[in-house]
């Protein structure tokens, strides 16, 4: 018996390992191989296509496992083998997480994904087969139109798959979106989303060539951002500034990913303006940690947490499980897309986003204690004491395996690296 069950774990990890094969065994993309892990994505595709499908339960049941392989596959076999390419595995497996999320989210609804207000995927119910009224998450409810170069299946298909807070989708219900901050009018709103664009493109380039400054955090090969050589006082001064560097430098490229998603959408698929809400709201503002991330940061990955741990957590322990459940998936989230960098596990990301549900458990005890919610000033001095401080740890593990050092802006479009850091060299050395 024992040798019996010997043989089944190491033929598991075999398996296992020829889906995500050890670093040395993986393959470097290339112009001659690039295109295999796009047809990767294919069953995906189809599976999001069947979703919006009546009567497709069992065949996506059926196509579940194949779809999650080839995701694997197309994120953990194939590597971006240049040192400075490298926060691209980061990125590619961040992406299958949220397409693994999806595809069981694909498989498992039974009915499908439905819009608010369908019966069956396409099939309005009652007075809405006619009419169209009402709000979805705060906006006005549009009946998508297509896209005349599109086929409809195809379109059917992206649309569920780009969804991420799931505006008019029965599954986004509840989900917070922040108010509105530019015209509605096509052009105008275009317009100021290209402003935007260039605004978080121009900031983000400033705060990554910034860290690029630093020894060692702004390498590929990485470094810790606690510099050993400094005194304590004046190192954590350090660590502190480039936390804040990195964070905002996050929110900024989220920014400038997501304006530019937007102005493809409404330019060349006719999504509705109305569909692109802003991505965030203002996270420098957050005056409680429940209001940071259930407002105030990006909403994007929540329904990756809730498919991955909020809701096995909330069917094991209830509403507590659900919220311990829900970060602890976000720790691991962000630690497993980190291990496709090639640098091992270290779990100090998966120890913070977990530590978050007993904070939100502290403000909830707070107000039960003294009636008042956490707010004001002091409730913002506590938001960035968690996020500035006690999220130091997890960020230093992202730099030294070599995040701050990948390259996002390429240095040829670089204004800060072509014109401001010359000139600033210039400038110092005639001084």
């Amino acid at each position: 018996m024992t040798s019996l069950w010997e043989e089944f774990k190491f033929a598991a990890f075999q398996a296992f390992r020829t889906i995500v094969p050890d670093q040395q065994h993986r393959i470097p993309i290339s112009w001659n191989n690039g295109i295999y892990p796009i047809i990767c994505y294919a069953p995906f595709v189809f599976l999001a296509y069947l979703t919006r499908r009546p009567d497709t339960y069992l065949i996506r049941l059926l196509l579940l496992p194949s779809v999650i392989t080839l995701i694997l596959v197309a994120a953990y076999r194939f590597t971006w083998a240049t040192p400075e390419l490298n926060v691209y595995n980061w990125g590619q497996c961040c992406w299958a997480a949220v397409a693994i999320s999806k595809s069981l989210e694909f498989a498992f609804t039974k009915e499908g994904m439905l819009k608010i207000g369908e019966s069956r995927p396409g099939v309005r119910k009652g007075k809405d087969k006619s009419t169209q009224k009402g709000s979805a998450n705060g906006y006005a409810e549009e009946q998508s139109q297509g896209n005349p170069y599109i086929a409809p299946w195809l379109y059917d298909a992206v649309e569920v798959i780009h969804t991420m807070r799931g505006l008019k989708w029965k599954f986004g219900q509840g989900i917070y979106i922040p108010k509105k901050t530019r015209p509605l009018k096509r052009s105008a709103f275009l317009q100021a989303t290209l402003v935007s664009f260039i605004k978080n493109f121009l900031l983000l380039d400033f705060l990554e060539s910034l860290l690029k400054l630093f020894p060692g955090v702004g390498t590929p090969m990485g470094g810790t951002m606690f510099y050993p050589n400094l005194t304590i006082p004046t190192r954590y001064l350090v660590s502190t500034f480039i936390n804040f560097l990195t964070g905002s430098a996050i929110l900024f490229g989220f920014g400038m990913v997501y304006d530019l998603i937007t102005l493809l959408s409404v330019s060349l698929l006719h999504s509705s303006p109305l569909s692109w809400p802003p991505v965030v709201d203002d996270p420098w503002r957050s005056d409680s940690m429940h209001k940071f991330w259930a407002k105030d940061w990006h909403q994007l990955l929540r329904q990756t947490f809730l498919v991955f741990g909020g809701y096995p957590g909330k069917w094991l322990a209830g509403d507590v499980g659900m919220v311990f459940g829900t970060f602890i998936a976000s720790g691991l989230f962000h630690e497993c897309a980190m291990y496709s960098m090639g640098r091992g596990f270290d779990h100090s990301a998966t120890v913070f986003f977990a530590a978050q549900g007993p904070v939100l458990f502290l403000e909830r005890k707070w107000r039960r204690v003294t009636g008042r919610r956490v707010g004001g000033t002091v409730g913002r001095l506590w938001v960035y004491f968690i996020m500035l401080i006690c999220a130091q740890p997890m960020v230093n593990a992202w730099h030294r395996r070599g995040l701050g050092g990948g390259m996002v802006i390429p240095p040829v479009l670089s204004p800060t690296r072509l014109i401001l850091l010359p000139l600033a060299r210039k400038l110092l050395q005639c001084n």
